[in-house]
């Protein structure tokens, strides 16, 4: 005959097992997802950094994005300077529509003291032609910006006469939300300044 105390004994083996079973595999499933944990870590620990050249230990993805990111620096002052310096007659308001876009209103004060002083006036009535020779620019990666200093030669044309210029610039890079076909590179020029501007005397055009 079954009692009431019967039953309840029956009831409280039932739920020890249930709770032990809950506690083994809740312990089971712990230890996989430690293991699982370390051999990840380790993984990482093994691929995802590297040394660079200074000797310190930086993740390998964001040395990867580092370097992009130089490379992509690099080619947006190659192409800045080249549209903003390299002018022509019939080619200046189309080649400083595109470089502005390039960079924010430190740029465009540039160019406005340009045209209040007279260059492009000077461009089109003697039909000057202003040729970029070379570019070499040297940028360093800070945070959130890149601060950049560009050397520019710059052969300026007036018919019979021929005079090559250094122009040395300088400014930062921040990064904007990429713009296609306006600015592919998504990035900004800000604190543009015309360092130094000197007149070369035998300077070879062919120079690489």
């Amino acid at each position: 005959m079954k009692t009431p105390f019967k039953n309840i004994q029956v009831q409280l083996r039932l739920n020890r097992w249930v709770v032990l079973s809950v506690v083994i595999a809740s312990g089971l499933v712990t230890v996989v997802a430690l293991i699982l944990m370390a051999k990840i870590h380790r993984e990482a620990l093994d691929n995802a950094f590297i040394i660079n050249g200074n000797g310190n230990v930086i993740p390998l993805v964001w040395a990867d994005q580092k370097q992009n990111m130089e490379v992509e620096a690099l080619a947006h002052l190659e192409q800045f300077h080249r549209w903003f310096y390299g002018v022509d007659a019939g080619s200046y308001e189309r080649n400083m529509e595109r470089a502005l876009w390039l960079g924010n209103a430190t740029v465009a004060e540039v160019y406005q003291q340009k045209k209040a002083n007279g260059f492009y006036n000077r461009l089109l009535q003697y039909s000057l032609v202003q040729k970029v020779e070379r570019i070499d620019s040297k940028i360093a990666v800070q945070q959130d910006s890149m601060t950049f200093r560009t050397r520019i030669i710059i052969e300026i044309n007036r018919g019979s006469v021929t005079d090559v210029y250094e122009l040395v610039t300088t400014g930062r890079l921040i990064p904007v939300e990429r713009n296609f076909p306006h600015n592919p590179h998504g990035l900004l020029i800000t604190d543009f300044f015309e360092n130094s501007l000197r007149k070369i005397k035998g300077y070879e055009t062919t120079e690489k």
